[in-house]
């Protein structure tokens, strides 16, 4: 697959030369179409938001089945009302902070440049930032995209995953740079031999993929794969037209900034609190070298869309890389996130699974195997049902009180896609009986996977 010329709009703001054929096209079954109903889901869900334990301040859902959305549903508030703004309920068209669930579409702009050609997926990156890259420990391992995307790179949050336009990632990254810190940014591990879930592991690859495409990570994204696919938003809330930024989700929690949980007391905002202020841009300045410091974009956690935009992706995976009669990704790099890299084995130390919520993971997609209560313990596992028997591919997002998930299984085409807007509980305290997951979490998986199966 090349990169060719693709048409310039609203998403592209283009500096370079990279880009695909893929025009974003209307899809029957996403934003805009009519979906069926379920009076039962809307109830449980408002119980969910008023719930008096743990509530919420608003929650989406949509279901697909069979490689279809066939359901969604919503309840709560996008934006808490004050004196001078009104409360804004959740809809169909509100857009989250989706966390996490952003590597999962990073991932999606990673194999396209595999595809094209331009990237190997166990290459040794540090040929493409133009410093060797190489734990201290380690120095005849190479640090391959493969590794990062599997969070098997031996890199660590110790050290930071965001750092200042003035920060080149290769002072983080090397021993002799300013900002080393003493390694914080190592693990102790050889590469490929260990699991630690790493956002900075998603700071090097967008600093790659800014090397390879010579653009900016956030207007690479909205080429390549937000533009193609179709699907609203992006990393950059700044460039939002005024119908994104209204429908833009405040993200909240009922904890202070003292970090005390009272679930009967306010929520407090904690992101993307514009109440109908434009944000200004990143301070990205204008002598910026793309590929010298990609973290500055937040690849790791702030692409703000909706559902139905990441149901496109998924449905994308589903159709094996075609999309609208289109290829964005090859059969093969689509079997290469499907195929597990890691597996936690309590007997052999090979990785953290994170308090029992990471039992396997791929190449940018977690794997869950269905695995509850190892070691003798309630709460621990991936589990997606309390009676078991799902097993499913995807990604978890969890920050600044947002909770959310893409997860589906390729072989029958159904899936399960979520956001909260903000939790009022703390979830260390409220654990599921049967996984790791929070109870509002794994309430809200067993309402719409019962809807699927």
């Amino acid at each position: 697959m090349s990169l060719q010329a693709f048409p310039v709009n609203r998403r592209s703001l283009l500096s370079g030369a990279l880009s695909l054929a893929l025009p974003a096209m209307a899809d029957a079954g996403s934003r805009g179409a009519t979906i069926a109903s379920d009076p039962s889901l809307d109830t449980a869900l408002q119980a969910l938001v008023n719930h008096p334990q743990y509530p919420l301040a608003g929650v989406s859902v949509l279901c697909l089945q069979s490689g279809k959305v066939v359901l969604e549903a919503q309840a709560g508030r996008r934006f808490i009302g004050d004196a001078t703004h009104p409360d804004l309920p959740v809809t169909g068209d509100t857009l989250f902070r989706m966390a996490s669930v952003s590597k999962w579409v990073v991932t999606l702009g990673v194999m396209r440049l595999v595809d094209a050609g331009k990237l190997d997926l166990d290459g040794d990156v540090g040929s493409i930032l133009g410093y060797e890259l190489r734990h201290p420990r380690y120095p005849q391992t190479a640090i391959s995209p493969r590794l990062l995307l599997s969070h098997r790179a031996s890199l660590s949050d110790e050290g930071g995953y965001r750092f200042d336009a003035d920060v080149p990632l290769q002072s983080v990254l090397l021993p002799d740079g300013k900002h080393y810190a003493d390694g914080r940014s190592w693990l102790t591990q050889r590469p490929g031999t260990y699991f630690q879930y790493c956002n900075f592991n998603f700071g090097v690859l967008a600093s790659v993929m800014e090397k390879v495409s010579g653009q900016r990570f956030d207007r690479f994204m909205q080429a390549q794969v937000l533009g193609p696919l179709g699907m609203v938003g992006g990393f950059d809330p700044s460039q939002f037209s005024d119908l994104e930024l209204a429908n833009l989700a405040t993200l909240y929690r009922k904890r202070s900034a003292d970090e005390r949980w009272d679930t009967s007391g306010p929520w407090f905002a904690q992101t993307d609190h514009f109440a109908g202020q434009r944000p200004p841009a990143p301070a990205v300045p204008a002598t910026y070298v793309p590929g010298s410091n990609g973290t500055l974009f937040g690849p790791q956690g702030s692409l703000r869309t909706g559902l139905p935009d990441l149901a496109r992706a998924t449905r994308m995976l589903l159709q094996q890389g075609q999309w609208n009669g289109q290829r964005f990704l090859s059969r093969k790099s689509v079997q290469a996130l499907l195929t597990e890299q890691w597996r936690y084995g309590p007997d052999v130390d090979s990785g953290d699974t994170a308090s029992g919520i990471f039992q396997a993971w791929g190449v940018g997609l977690q794997h869950f195997i269905d695995r509850t209560g190892q070691q003798n313990r309630r709460g621990f596992g991936d589990r997606l049902l309390q009676r078991g028997g799902v097993r499913a591919w995807g990604h978890l997002g969890d920050a600044y009180g947002l909770n959310s998930g893409v997860i589906f299984d390729p072989e029958r085409g159904n899936g399960v896609i979520y956001a909260v807007s903000g939790t009022g509980a703390n979830p260390d305290l409220h654990r599921s009986d049967y996984s790791s997951f929070s109870q509002w979490e794994a309430h809200l998986l067993e309402l719409a996977w019962s809807r699927v199966l």
